[in-house]
């Protein structure tokens, strides 16, 4: 089992918060600090990969490749 999500050669890191009652997780491979949270493994994933698309929109408008893991 590994504790990671991918989405478009991203992989998201997964943990969770006991105290918080929330998941969360940051986009790992990349220079930038980009995180998502969610309250279930769906909501986890949906953030997750808007949080991908977000990231690569901003990469775009700043002219700054866009650095993707590799599994």
């Amino acid at each position: 089992m590994k504790d990671v999500l991918k989405y478009k050669d991203h992989i998201g890191s997964v943990r969770f918060s006991a105290e918080d009652q929330v998941f969360y997780g940051k986009i790992e491979g990349i220079d930038d600090m980009v995180t998502f949270e969610g309250r279930s493994v769906d909501e986890l994933a949906s953030a997750f990969q808007e949080a991908v698309e977000d990231y690569a929109e901003l990469c775009e408008i700043a002219g700054k490749p866009v650095t993707q893991s590799t599994c």
